[in-house]
């Protein structure tokens, strides 16, 4: 599996997650209803899907690595969505979940 797909499905993976727990809280803060946790709950299943479509063998290596995306699309959601606005520390900590993913996932190992 190509370096680009295996990020690109973890980007995918992040969207549903990400995604899944925003809607819930929307449901069950925000009071937005059952649709919303409905939603949430679809979301997070198909997240659970999608991370089983990379093509590293070992569960706990590709969850692992996919916390390095997760964080990173937590920062972005946030900007996003709820207009937060990340310091410099939120910058360097992302940077280091992205590098350790890196390290995690794509190191050789001499297969």
């Amino acid at each position: 599996m190509t370096v680009v797909r295996s990020v690109s499905l973890f980007v995918v993976a992040a969207l549903f997650e990400i995604g899944g727990a925003w809607m819930m809280w929307q449901g069950v803060r925000e009071h937005k209803g059952w649709a919303w946790i409905g939603a949430g709950v679809v979301a997070l299943g198909l997240y659970g899907a999608v991370a089983t479509l990379q093509s590293d063998d070992h569960f706990g290596r590709v969850l692992a690595a996919y916390g390095g995306i997760f964080v990173a699309g937590s920062i972005a959601w946030g900007m996003i969505a709820d207009g937060y606005r990340p310091d410099r520390w939120d910058v360097t900590g992302t940077l280091v979940c992205l590098a350790g993913m890196a390290v995690i996932m794509y190191a050789p190992r001499g297969r």
